[in-house]
């Protein structure tokens, strides 16, 4: 990707301080750019970057050449996340619409509790939610608010799930609740659990539903917990495995018994944008609640998660509000329903759906879609290539783009009990890997597997030219172990 220098209107500038604006004409953007010849990274041990960092803050201020540096250190030492070599997380790459978006968002400063405060964001919000609501498939429409991380959405989840099923715990708290009890899958995310502690519920009232192989729920075992849950979370798209719940099945149940269902589609959720691919989330519809994140398969950036209720009663509100009347006046001059704030935990609330929604504008449903199957399309030629090298073992077939694998060196390979002894493989090869800069790929054990290597496909800049240099990189590392 080719990095454009950016240029500045002069009425731009002249909203700056005089040195302020010397400073911005002075930073040279072609090197602040993410450029795809370097390192992924420059590790340095923590000792070392803050020696290199100098971290101490002092009562006088810097010139701004010694600023300029601050800025150039922290860009050559941090992980080029929009690298296409940085396979580490569930999320990558760099989309340049949704970075012109943060960029008018950070210098606008805007904050979504109000219209008279945020109008164009709280209508970009808005249209984004709804736009969403619809591919979903909730027919008749539904709420929603943006959250800061996937983490928080799922919180939410459950606090709307509980104020749903006892609504005077708004009020009275967990004094006037019997015990509740929730059931999600062992290989949900652990935010279900943080969510459980933190509101109260407790996480030995979180119920773990096993998994088949494939890591997928599997609601047969529902019937043998002995107890009445008052929601259940299903996941579409793992952590680590990248499975999704059978979530026709689990909607069959939870509408038999009158429980609410929750899908956390933060991974997975952007498959939905896919003909070819949204059977992998079939039956989301029947849920009444939605965690899906933009930022992951999407590329919208960090940070842009919704959270969406299949609800037209103002459920959301309900559950959240506490009418401050210093912000929420109802006497006001326009129509308050777009004072959406009062939806929110956040009183301060950052305008994220504007990146997505700049993005969306830009390449359309449509450039959305290719972007999804072009991943998937990778993660399929990724795995081929693993079965037909020596030394590399899939863990199994992969349903979305997290392709788990094992490395195996030469001197490995011919040991009967070889999984229980790849384990120390997989950390050797990535501290390796680190130090040389070249890449970033995750690895973990999982239940009774050795630690394997957690490779993640979303930008549309991988090629399959990354993914074989991946593997012989890999084998480069590792071959002498």
């Amino acid at each position: 990707m080719r990095c454009e220098e950016a240029t500045f209107h002069s009425r731009s500038r002249s909203v700056l301080s005089p040195s302020s604006a010397q400073l911005m004409s002075a930073i040279d953007f072609k090197k602040c750019c993410i450029i795809f010849n370097t390192v992924v990274c420059e590790w340095r041990s923590p000792e070392q970057l803050k020696d290199l960092l100098d971290l101490e803050l002092r009562e006088g201020g810097e010139a701004h050449p010694q600023i300029l540096q601050r800025c150039r250190d922290a860009i050559r030492y941090s992980v080029k996340t929009g690298h296409p070599r940085f396979f580490n997380q569930l999320y990558a790459g760099m989309d340049p619409y949704s970075l012109v978006g943060r960029f008018i968002t950070e210098a606008i400063n805007p904050s979504l509790y109000t219209y008279e405060v945020a109008p164009v964001f709280l209508l970009t919000e808005e249209a984004v939610l709804q736009k969403m609501i619809e591919i979903i498939g909730w027919q008749e429409g539904g709420d929603g608010i943006f959250s800061p991380g996937g983490s928080v959405s799922n919180m939410y989840a459950v606090n709307v799930a509980r104020y749903h099923h006892c609504p005077d715990v708004k009020v009275l708290g967990l004094s006037a609740l019997p015990r509740l009890v929730m059931f999600t899958s062992q290989e949900c995310h652990y935010s279900v659990a943080k969510a459980a502690a933190f509101l109260g519920i407790g996480t030995n009232n979180v119920y773990v539903i096993p998994s088949d192989k494939r890591g997928k729920m599997i609601p047969a075992e529902f019937e043998k917990q002995g107890a009445l849950p008052f929601m259940v979370n299903a996941t579409a798209g793992t952590t680590v495995l990248g499975a999704f719940d059978p979530l026709e099945e689990i909607a069959d149940i939870c509408e038999r018994h009158n429980l609410w269902m929750h899908v956390d589609a933060c991974w997975g959720g952007g498959a939905l944008m896919s003909k070819k691919h949204r059977y992998l989330l079939q039956g989301i519809h029947r849920a009444n609640s939605v965690a899906w994140n933009p930022h992951k398969m999407l590329m919208a950036g960090l940070q842009c998660c919704a959270f969406m209720v299949r609800d037209k009663t103002n459920l959301l509100q309900r559950c959240h509000s506490a009418q401050a009347s210093y912000l929420f006046q109802q006497d006001k001059f326009y129509d308050v329903s777009y004072d959406t704030g009062d939806k929110s935990i956040q009183c301060s609330r950052k305008p994220d759906a504007f990146k997505f929604w700049l993005m969306w504008k830009a390449i359309g449903t449509k450039g959305l879609e290719e972007r999804v199957e072009r991943a998937l399309a990778m993660a399929r030629y990724l795995a081929e290539e693993i079965k037909k090298r020596d030394g590399f073992r899939l863990v199994m077939e992969p349903e979305y783009t997290n392709v788990c694998f094992w490395y195996i060196p030469p001197s490995l390979r011919d040991m009967a009990d070889g999984p229980e002894f790849w384990r120390n493989v997989a950390p050797v090869v990535k501290e390796r890997m680190m130090k040389k800069g070249s890449m970033m790929v995750g690895y973990q054990p999982h239940g009774d597997k050795a630690n394997f290597f957690r490779q993640i496909i979303i930008s549309p800049q991988v090629s399959r030219e990354d993914m074989d240099f991946l593997l012989d990189q890999i084998h480069s590392l590792g071959m002498d172990l």
